[in-house]
C-alpha cells in the first residue's frame, strides 16, 4: 500500500547508491528479475544466469577468531554459482585485498565434510564503485574483468572472477545510451535525478525498476528508512569531498596551522556524527582515540567507516591505527 511522499522536496526515484536504495532493488525476493538481468548484463553471455536464490548475507569464519563478512548481495544460480554483488560508496584502503577476502568465504562454504574430491562451483564478486581506482585514473575503461592468469597471459582458473565497473566514469547523457549495460549504468547513476521515465528506458524491466524505486509507494516506515540513508550517503560524500580539498589547501597554506587544526576539527566532527547515526552512542575511550588520529588517518576512517557494522569493528579499526 502506498502512502503519500513525507518529504515533498524528496525526487521522485530512490538514489540507487545508497544502502537502503541498492539493497531494496537487488535484494529482495520480489525484485528477482531485476537482479537476474542486472548480472546478466555484467556477466559474458556464456555465463547467463536464469534464476537465482539469496543466501544469508553474512558469513562466519571457520574459527572464532575468523572476522565475519557481510555483503550487501550474496545469490546463487540454479547451477551453482555464487555470485558477490558489493556496492562501494568511497575508495577504501585495501579495498581489492577486501573483495579478494571477501570472496574466499563462498569458496570454503561448498567444502564437505569427510571425504570430498574439491571440486568448486564458481565464485564472482560483481563491485559497484562510486570512484576510480587510483591506477586506473588516466585509462578510460570503466569495466574490468579479473582472473587468475599464467605467465602467458591465459587464464589459468576460471571459476574465479571479479567484475568492477568504476561508474564516475560513466558520462553518457540518456540520448546517448547505446546498449543494456549502458542503459543500467545511467540507471545507477542518475535514476533520482529523473522525474519521469524517459522513452530511451521504457523496457519491461526497467518499467519494474520504476515502480519499485518511486518513494511514493513506499511505507512511513520505508521512507524515513531511505531518508536516513540518503543522509548517510550524503554526509559521507562531504566526507570524502572534505577530506581531498584539505589536502589540496594544506599544500597550499602550509604557514596556516591554526587554520588546519580547525579542519581537521570539523572533520572529526563529522565523522563522529555519521559513526553515531550508524552504531549509536560512540564510548569516550573510542572519542579520545579518534580525537587523536592525523588528518591522514581521519581521511582513512571516513573511507572505511560505512563497512563497519558494530562498535567492536570500529575499535579494532582504531587499534590498527
Amino acid at each position: 500500500m502506498s502512502v503519500k511522499n513525507r518529504y515533498p522536496n524528496q525526487d521522485r526515484y530512490i538514489n540507487l547508491l545508497t544502502d537502503f536504495g541498492f539493497k531494496r532493488l537487488f535484494g529482495t525476493e520480489p525484485n528477482k528479475e531485476i537482479l537476474i538481468d542486472f548480472l546478466n548484463v555484467m556477466l559474458p553471455p556464456k555465463h547467463a544466469v536464469k534464476d537465482v536464490s539469496y543466501r544469508n548475507n553474512e558469513n562466519l569464519g571457520n574459527t572464532p577468531i575468523d572476522r565475519k563478512a557481510i555483503f550487501d548481495i550474496y545469490c546463487e544460480s540454479q547451477t551453482g554459482e555464487k555470485f558477490i554483488v558489493e556496492l562501494q560508496k568511497a575508495k577504501q584502503n585495501y579495498f581489492k585485498d577486501r573483495s579478494v577476502y571477501y570472496a574466499t568465504f563462498p569458496i570454503q562454504e561448498q567444502a564437505i565434510k569427510g571425504e570430498w574430491n574439491y571440486k568448486l562451483s564458481s565464485v564472482y564478486t560483481i563491485g559497484i564503485l562510486d570512484f576510480i581506482f587510483d591506477d586506473h585514473k588516466k585509462d578510460s575503461t570503466l569495466l574490468h574483468t579479473v582472473e587468475l592468469k599464467d605467465q602467458k597471459n591465459k587464464v589459468f582458473y576460471d571459476k574465479l572472477k571479479f567484475i568492477y565497473v568504476e561508474l564516475p566514469k560513466f558520462t553518457k547523457t540518456v540520448d546517448q545510451l547505446e546498449s543494456h549495460f549502458e542503459k543500467w549504468l545511467f540507471l545507477l547513476r542518475h535514476l533520482s535525478d529523473l522525474e519521469e521515465p524517459p522513452l530511451a528506458l521504457q523496457e519491461v524491466i526497467f518499467e519494474q525498476l520504476f515502480e519499485v524505486s518511486e518513494i511514493a509507494n513506499f511505507s512511513t516506515q520505508e521512507q524515513e528508512a531511505y531518508e536516513n540513508s540518503l543522509k548517510y550517503y550524503r554526509d559521507l560524500q562531504n566526507v570524502v569531498a572534505t577530506s581531498r580539498q584539505e589536502g589540496v589547501e594544506e599544500g597550499r597554506e602550509q604557514g596556516r596551522q591554526e587554520e588546519r587544526l580547525q579542519s581537521i576539527e570539523r572533520q572529526r566532527s563529522l565523522l563522529l556524527k555519521l559513526l553515531s547515526r550508524k552504531l549509536g552512542d560512540i564510548p569516550d575511550s573510542l572519542q579520545i582515540q579518534i580525537a587523536q588520529l592525523s588528518l591522514s588517518s581521519l581521511e582513512a576512517l571516513g573511507e572505511t567507516l560505512f563497512d563497519f557494522e558494530n562498535e567492536e569493528d570500529l575499535r579494532q579499526w582504531l587499534n590498527r591505527e
